[in-house]
């Protein structure tokens, strides 16, 4: 293990107890990241302002924890619920929209995203 952070190992982390950071208005993000990977929590408000946008060095698997959300891939709206899995493909447009709140969307990115690294 002597080339990979250890800090992260035998630790235990809790989103309720990560900071939060106001996103735009109607998302709060949360993140948690070790070398070589990143979990972003976010609170999404009914309403809030939609982002489509692209990644070009990574795809990107949406977990829908809580709540109903539209989430768009390439213009194609995919009913997420609740439990709902969706992996975004590097390069498309994507963006959420929630139809039922508390709306929780978690992202996985492998590798993590450098711009969100603190």
């Amino acid at each position: 293990m002597s080339t990979r952070n250890a800090a992260p190992f035998h630790t235990v982390v809790n989103w309720d107890e990560m900071p939060v950071t106001q996103v735009r208005p109607g998302v709060r993000r949360r993140v948690y990241a070790t070398d070589e990977v990143m979990i972003c929590h976010h609170e999404l408000e009914l309403g809030m302002t939609l982002n489509p946008h692209r990644h070009e060095d990574f795809d990107q698997l949406v977990h829908i924890a809580e709540g109903r959300a539209n989430y768009y891939v390439d213009g194609v709206a995919h009913d997420m619920r609740a439990g709902s899995f969706l992996l975004v493909p590097r390069g498309s447009e994507h963006y959420v929209e929630p139809t039922q709140a508390p709306c929780v969307n978690i992202d996985f990115f492998v590798p993590p995203r450098a711009d969100l690294l603190p």
